[in-house]
Parts: structure tokens; C-alpha cells; sequence
């Protein structure tokens, strides 16, 4: 006979979540019918041409080479759809950026002449340099330091499109308008710019708008969303905040949190810590575990030797595993990823950027249960056999994967003035000192043929514990 179960915090989310959503949208998308697993990048927004004509244009074989003509950024504007742009310019102060930036003065003194070929050249360049502003961020990727977020916005809306339909329908500021990320958070920092008058205020306002542009614009129905210096996580759906938790990020310096875009594929519970050589060695912890198999079995450290001396050692599961009682197996080349840990008296301080890179949650287990419900169930009947299934498998104390059916994102973002978990307007501290070159770069000149990703190195986290003799 199956044991009656006590829902936990995670069962209660996830069956508040059906009884929450309304007869259109019966439940988040996490809990419908299982689908394959998604691809990494977002499906674009128009549908993918049928043939090799409609997707590359016009493509001829010079010299048994295909040749591909670059859809074209220049188009031709009618005086109407130049003033709406000029229209539209001055109103980029009420989005942080400076219409200054987009040659105003000259747009008006060629209009003034007439439609023309220069006119049209103009135009065109102007709007391509909002399109990528508004779309993609005015800040170049240099000052986004250990921003690894690769933004699928311009995938999605490629910018000739964007100008090409925006000609063809009229709709010059609608079309930018259009490009505004869509998280009510963005909308937040736009309303405070309109009632600072403290000139440092205008600027982290300014630079923290401009960050939600780096990500995409529409961060999906589900999803974990950390803003390393608030120390908190999320937990989304539908729009709607359904827990927040505490966490505990990197160390200022080289074990610094990095920002980060990744899919969450499934929940380890009972994981393993297999220890870095820094510490196998660089700390002698191989040489202790051999030599005192008694504390080594305490600490529930196993080694083992290999050729020319060299030592591994592995933490088994277990109350004092370093990654706790699960982590959220979210691949990505810094070994980043969200994990309990048995140090939960650190949640209670204050300044909790203490870890060596990965991020501990305060309400780890309930965070993996959730995500395996909500990750796996397609009706709400499902989730106490999948909730039983999950409990008994932590109180296994045996490395168990549990893949999650329905995948979900994680954003790793960092924002120093934001709407906080209670809903408020506040200020962060600059934990990493990464504002200083996006604050300086809005106020520089406008950089264009910006790159799209980083030029910097992945920094390889060795290890999220240290070990002490």
C-alpha cells in the first residue's frame, strides 16, 4: 500500500499553480504534455523559409563557389516615414539613451531638401543603429565584463527585416517600439528615470536598462532567474514570482559569479564532488585521505591512485557533501550551476558573495523538487507520485539524475538597481565593480559594428568548498 504523503513547500507550489490558472491557461507551460527536448535557441520569430531561394536571396556559382548577396540595410523612405523617425528620437530619453547619438540635426536638414538617395542612406543607417540599441544594448561587449549571455534577439528579428517590413507597413516607431524588452522589471527602471533628478541615480538607472537589453526581450513562461547582487533567486511563472529564494554567490575577484543563459536538463540528487587537483594537491588533500582513512571516511572522501603518483579523490553523497543534497545539472564550460550546500548559516549574512564561482541556494531540495514536478507532471494528479518519487530518492543518499521532460532556463544576471523580491525599487551593491565601464561606455561616443559575444575567457571555477588540513 503506498504511504500517505505530506505535501511539501514544493508540492504546494506546484499544485498551486493549476488552481491559479485561468480556463484559457489552464497551467504553466512546464506542466503540459511532454515535449522533445528543446533546442538551446529560441525558435525565430517568422516562420523558416522552404527553400534555399527563400532563405539566401539570390545565391550563383562564381568560380564552383556559392555566393550569398547580404540582404540589404538601406531602403527608400517617403518623407512621412523620415519624420516619424525624426519623431521618434527625442522620445529614447524616456529608455536611457541619448538621442544625440542618432545625428537628429542631420536628419532634419536633409529631410528639409526633399527625398533623396543621401536621404534614403541616412535613414536607413540611423535606423539600423536603433534597431541594434534598442534590440541588443548600446553598451559594446568590452564593458560587459563575464557577460557570456549570447542574446537571441538578432536571430529572431534580424535587423533588414526589421527595416524591411517597417518600410513596407509604415510603422517606423512602432517597429522600435516593438524592440523594448518586455519584463515588467524594464518597465519599473522606466518609470523611475521619470522622477530622478540625482545625476549618479539618472546614470545606474540608465546603465541597469540597458542591461535587460543584453538579454532577450521576452525571457519565456518559466523560468530561475538570479540577480547575483541581491543574493536571491526566482522562481517564474507565467509572469508571476512564485517563490524567491536566498543564495550565496562567488567571492569579488577571480571566483566571481560570471552572467550566464543556460538550460536546466536535470536535477542531481545525492550528487558527488569530484575534488579538484588544486586541492588534491595544491592543498595535500590527496595525501590526507590516504593517510587517514578514518577522518577521510567522516568527511566521505574516497581516492584513488593512479600512475605516476597522481591522486583523485571524490566526495561521496551525504550530509557533508560540498554540493549538499542536489545540484541542477546545467552544462556550461565554467562548471556553473545552482547546488545546496551544508553551510546554511551563511544565508543569514548579509554580504553572502562567499563561494568559489557556483551558486548556493537556501531552498535547494524544495527548488529541485519543484523543477521535477513542474518539469515532468502533465496533470496535476501526477505530481504526488512524481513528489513521493523524488522524496524518496533524496533520502536515498544515492547519486540519482532525474531529467526533466520540459526543460527550463536559468538566467544568471546582475543588476545593481532593481525591483527587488518585494517588489521595490533598490539599489545593490556593486559587488564585482562591473558598472564603472557600462556607465562609462553610455556616456562615450556610440560604438558601431559592436561584436555579439564575448571576446573574454570562460573562467574555470576549480572548486565551490575550500578545504582546510
Amino acid at each position: 500500500m503506498r504511504k500517505p504523503i505530506l505535501l511539501s513547500g514544493a508540492a504546494l507550489i506546484a499544485a498551486g499553480l493549476f488552481t491559479a490558472a485561468s480556463a484559457q491557461d489552464a497551467a504553466p507551460e512546464s506542466i503540459l504534455p511532454r515535449a522533445e527536448k528543446p533546442e538551446k535557441s529560441q525558435e525565430p520569430v517568422s516562420q523558416a523559409p522552404q527553400t534555399v531561394e527563400e532563405a539566401f536571396g539570390d545565391i550563383r556559382m562564381q568560380s564552383g563557389e556559392v555566393v550569398q548577396e547580404v540582404p540589404s540595410l538601406e531602403g527608400v523612405w517617403t518623407a512621412e516615414q523620415v519624420q516619424q523617425l525624426i519623431d521618434f528620437i527625442p522620445t529614447l530619453t524616456a529608455e536611457g539613451l541619448r538621442p544625440e547619438d542618432y545625428r537628429l540635426g542631420e536628419l532634419q536638414a536633409l529631410a528639409a531638401e526633399g527625398e533623396s538617395e543621401a536621404l534614403n542612406v541616412l535613414a536607413s543607417e540611423t535606423f539600423v543603429w536603433l534597431v541594434e540599441d534598442l534590440r541588443d544594448g548600446r553598451t559594446p561587449m568590452e564593458s560587459r565584463r563575464q557577460w557570456f549571455v549570447v542574446d537571441p534577439d538578432a536571430d529572431r528579428m534580424p535587423t533588414w527585416k526589421l527595416l524591411e517590413d517597417a518600410l513596407a507597413s509604415g510603422e517606423i516607431a512602432g517597429t522600435l517600439t516593438g524592440l523594448h524588452p518586455v519584463h515588467p522589471d524594464y518597465a519599473a527602471l522606466r518609470e523611475e528615470l521619470v522622477t530622478a533628478t540625482d545625476p549618479a541615480r539618472i546614470k545606474l538607472i540608465r546603465a541597469n536598462m540597458d542591461r535587460w537589453r543584453w538579454l532577450p526581450q521576452d525571457l519565456g513562461k518559466q523560468y530561475l532567474m538570479t540577480n547575483v547582487p541581491e543574493y536571491m533567486l526566482r522562481l517564474t511563472v507565467n509572469g508571476r514570482i512564485i517563490k524567491s529564494y536566498r543564495t550565496v554567490v562567488g567571492k569579488p575577484g577571480r571566483t566571481a559569479t560570471p552572467q550566464l543563459s543556460e538550460m536546466v536538463e536535470a536535477i542531481i540528487f545525492n550528487p558527488t564532488w569530484t575534488v579538484p587537483q588544486s586541492i588534491v594537491v595544491g592543498e595535500g588533500l590527496g595525501n590526507k585521505v590516504l593517510s587517514n582513512p578514518q577522518w577521510a571516511a567522516s568527511q566521505g572522501y574516497k581516492a584513488t591512485k593512479g600512475a605516476g603518483g597522481w591522486i583523485g579523490v571524490v566526495q561521496q553523497p551525504g550530509p557533508l557533501n560540498a554540493l549538499g543534497l542536489m545540484k541542477l545539472d546545467m552544462p556550461n564550460e565554467h562548471a556553473i550551476f545552482l547546488h545546496d550546500t551544508p553551510s546554511r548559516h551563511l544565508f543569514n549574512q548579509a554580504n553572502r558573495a562567499l563561494s568559489h564561482g557556483c551558486i548556493r541556494v537556501e531552498g535547494a531540495l524544495e527548488v529541485a523538487m519543484t523543477m521535477a514536478m513542474l518539469g515532468n507532471a502533465t496533470s496535476k494528479a501526477e505530481l504526488p507520485d512524481i513528489q513521493q518519487e523524488v522524496t524518496e530518492i533524496s533520502a536515498s543518499r544515492e547519486y540519482t539524475r532525474y531529467p526533466m521532460a520540459k526543460q527550463w532556463p536559468v538566467y544568471i544576471t546582475y543588476f545593481t538597481m532593481a525591483t527587488d523580491v518585494n517588489g521595490e525599487m533598490k539599489a545593490f551593491k556593486d559587488i564585482y565593480d562591473r558598472d564603472k565601464p557600462v556607465l562609462e561606455a553610455l556616456d562615450a561616443p556610440r560604438v558601431s559594428d559592436r561584436a555579439r559575444e564575448t571576446s573574454e575567457e570562460a573562467v574555470e571555477i576549480i572548486d565551490d568548498m575550500q578545504i582546510t588540513a
